[in-house]
Protein backbone atom coordinates (compact mmCIF):
# COMPACT_ATOMS: atom_id res chain seq x y z
CA UNK A 1 0.00 0.00 0.00
CA UNK A 2 1.42 3.42 -1.20
CA UNK A 3 0.80 6.57 1.06
CA UNK A 4 0.41 10.25 0.34
CA UNK A 5 0.82 12.31 2.94
CA UNK A 6 0.24 16.32 2.31
CA UNK A 7 1.70 18.67 4.71
CA UNK A 8 -1.13 21.39 4.59
CA UNK A 9 -0.41 25.25 5.29
CA UNK A 10 -3.65 27.28 4.90
CA UNK A 11 -4.11 30.39 3.31
CA UNK A 12 -2.93 33.41 5.31
CA UNK A 13 -6.18 35.34 5.03
CA UNK A 14 -7.49 32.54 6.79
CA UNK A 15 -7.37 31.47 10.88
CA UNK A 16 -7.07 27.64 11.76
CA UNK A 17 -10.65 27.21 13.09
CA UNK A 18 -12.12 28.31 9.63
CA UNK A 19 -9.39 26.53 7.59
CA UNK A 20 -10.25 23.11 9.69
CA UNK A 21 -13.96 23.55 8.94
CA UNK A 22 -13.64 24.06 5.57
CA UNK A 23 -12.08 21.49 4.89
CA UNK A 24 -13.72 18.72 6.97
CA UNK A 25 -16.89 20.09 5.78
CA UNK A 26 -16.42 21.53 2.04
CA UNK A 27 -13.44 20.09 0.72
CA UNK A 28 -13.56 16.50 2.05
CA UNK A 29 -17.08 16.16 0.23
CA UNK A 30 -16.10 17.54 -2.44
CA UNK A 31 -13.17 15.43 -3.02
CA UNK A 32 -14.53 12.52 -2.03
CA UNK A 33 -17.37 12.95 -4.42
CA UNK A 34 -15.00 12.38 -7.81
CA UNK A 35 -15.31 8.68 -9.62
CA UNK A 36 -11.30 9.00 -9.68
CA UNK A 37 -11.29 9.12 -6.01
CA UNK A 38 -13.75 6.34 -5.56
CA UNK A 39 -11.89 4.40 -7.84
CA UNK A 40 -8.39 5.06 -6.87
CA UNK A 41 -8.22 6.21 -2.89
CA UNK A 42 -8.37 3.21 -0.55
CA UNK A 43 -8.42 5.69 2.59
CA UNK A 44 -8.41 9.23 3.17
CA UNK A 45 -7.52 10.51 6.63
CA UNK A 46 -7.54 14.25 7.83
CA UNK A 47 -5.05 15.53 10.54
CA UNK A 48 -4.94 19.05 12.23
CA UNK A 49 -2.42 20.58 14.43
CA UNK A 50 -3.42 21.48 17.76
CA UNK A 51 -1.74 24.90 19.40
CA UNK A 52 0.81 22.77 21.62
CA UNK A 53 4.22 24.03 21.97
CA UNK A 54 7.00 21.28 22.86
CA UNK A 55 10.06 21.85 25.31
CA UNK A 56 13.42 22.31 22.30
CA UNK A 57 11.08 22.10 19.23
CA UNK A 58 9.92 24.85 17.15
CA UNK A 59 6.18 25.83 16.70
CA UNK A 60 4.52 24.01 14.29
CA UNK A 61 4.59 24.37 10.49
CA UNK A 62 1.55 22.96 9.23
CA UNK A 63 -1.95 23.59 10.01
CA UNK A 64 -3.22 20.23 8.54
CA UNK A 65 -2.21 16.58 7.46
CA UNK A 66 -4.04 14.79 4.55
CA UNK A 67 -3.28 10.95 4.62
CA UNK A 68 -4.50 9.14 1.15
CA UNK A 69 -3.31 5.50 0.49
CA UNK A 70 -3.15 4.28 -2.98
CA UNK A 71 -2.65 0.21 -4.30
CA UNK A 72 -0.12 1.84 -6.65
CA UNK A 73 1.68 5.19 -6.89
CA UNK A 74 0.38 4.97 -10.55
CA UNK A 75 -3.07 5.70 -8.56
CA UNK A 76 -1.90 8.92 -7.08
CA UNK A 77 -1.27 10.43 -10.91
CA UNK A 78 -4.93 9.13 -11.76
CA UNK A 79 -6.81 11.24 -9.10
CA UNK A 80 -4.10 14.61 -9.28
CA UNK A 81 -4.28 14.27 -12.84
CA UNK A 82 -7.42 13.71 -13.84
CA UNK A 83 -9.48 16.59 -15.51
CA UNK A 84 -12.46 16.86 -12.65
CA UNK A 85 -9.74 16.66 -10.06
CA UNK A 86 -7.77 20.14 -11.80
CA UNK A 87 -11.09 22.04 -12.61
CA UNK A 88 -13.04 21.24 -9.42
CA UNK A 89 -10.47 20.57 -6.60
CA UNK A 90 -7.25 22.46 -7.34
CA UNK A 91 -9.71 25.79 -7.45
CA UNK A 92 -11.07 25.07 -4.00
CA UNK A 93 -7.89 24.35 -2.79
CA UNK A 94 -6.84 27.67 -3.75
CA UNK A 95 -9.80 29.19 -1.73
CA UNK A 96 -7.93 27.95 1.71
CA UNK A 97 -4.64 26.59 1.11
CA UNK A 98 -1.55 27.79 0.62
CA UNK A 99 -0.50 25.88 -2.22
CA UNK A 100 3.25 26.74 -2.29
CA UNK A 101 3.60 26.32 1.34
CA UNK A 102 2.30 23.03 1.56
CA UNK A 103 4.76 19.74 1.14
CA UNK A 104 4.25 16.05 0.87
CA UNK A 105 6.05 12.61 0.54
CA UNK A 106 4.59 9.46 -1.18
CA UNK A 107 5.56 6.33 1.04
CA UNK A 108 5.55 3.04 2.59
CA UNK A 109 4.58 2.22 6.05
CA UNK A 110 6.47 0.28 8.23
CA UNK A 111 4.21 -0.40 11.64
CA UNK A 112 6.76 -0.48 14.66
CA UNK A 113 3.90 -0.67 17.02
Amino acid sequence: MIKFTILLRRHENIIHEDFVWYHKNNHAPLFASLAEVKENVRRYVQCYSLDVTMPGLPAPQYDGITELWFDEVESIGKVFNAKPYLELIRPDEEKFLDLHGCGFIISIENPVI
